[in-house]
């Protein structure tokens, strides 16, 4: 069977997440019922990550069997016809071997967090950022932020609904800029816990208001404890931008 590696965009608001639900439209729905319109196949999409509910992606990846050989440009644009007026768009069908799994194959995950930082509200930027009205030191969001690179128990900044089987994960880049009225936050690693990003980005933000201090920030991640993160990021500012394989 022919696998398929998609390389997805979407906007989250819209979606109740990623993952396909009972009663409340999905991108894997959108997804398999347009795969389901050009192939007559009933598939289940395996993707590199499941986003929350109102998380954006500009380079997801998912899997695909089908049963027969397509040109993947037949694919992507198949599907992208078949998707209007979706918010949700192939920016890229690779046929791949048949060994590549979306999520296992997986060598590195990013995001991006974005705040509009400014008095005046989010008019275009509406459920793409996080609007924070108070100014915010990113100088000192970033220098908190490197206090917690490496391999940790990252329990404090994890969903208490997590099904990882444990709290340790590797992070490899954390970083906070100032972007003119933005303040843009990478976060890299292997993989993370469910929440991890907005966890870290709204403790951060406590530390660029003068809330905290980066000290408190470490103190946080130390404490080990999901009580010890005092806020956590709406889902409207996040983005996986890309999976490395």
């Amino acid at each position: 069977m022919p696998r398929f590696k998609l390389t997805i965009e979407y906007d989250g608001t819209p979606y109740s997440g990623w993952q396909r639900q009972k009663t409340q439209p999905s991108v894997q729905q959108t997804l398999e019922d347009a795969i389901f319109k050009m192939t007559g196949e009933t598939l289940t999409l395996q993707a590199a990550g499941r986003t929350d509910a109102g998380v954006h992606a500009l380079g997801q990846v998912a899997h695909i069997d089908l049963t027969r050989e397509w040109d993947p440009f037949q694919v992507r644009e198949g599907l992208n016809h078949l998707m209007r007026p979706n918010p949700v768009g192939i920016i890229a069908a690779e046929r791949v071997d048949e060994t590549f799994e979306a999520r296992f194959s997986a060598t590195a995950r990013h995001y991006e967090y974005r705040i509009l930082n400014r008095r005046t509200p989010a008019i275009l930027e509406r459920n793409h950022v996080w609007h924070v009205h108070k100014p915010l030191n990113a100088e000192i969001m970033d220098q908190a932020a490197q206090l917690i690179l490496g391999h940790h128990d990252f329990t404090t900044f994890r969903s208490s609904e997590c099904q990882s089987k444990s709290p340790m994960k590797t992070l490899d880049v954390l970083h906070a800029r100032r972007e003119g009225d933005h303040i843009v936050i990478n976060a890299s690693a292997r993989s993370f816990l469910h929440h991890q990003v907005r966890s870290m980005v709204g403790c951060l933000k406590l530390v660029g208001e003068g809330k905290w201090t980066p000290a408190d920030f470490r103190a946080a991640l130390d404490a080990r404890d999901r009580s010890a993160c005092r806020a956590m990021a709406p889902s409207a500012g996040l983005y996986l931008t890309q999976v490395d394989y």
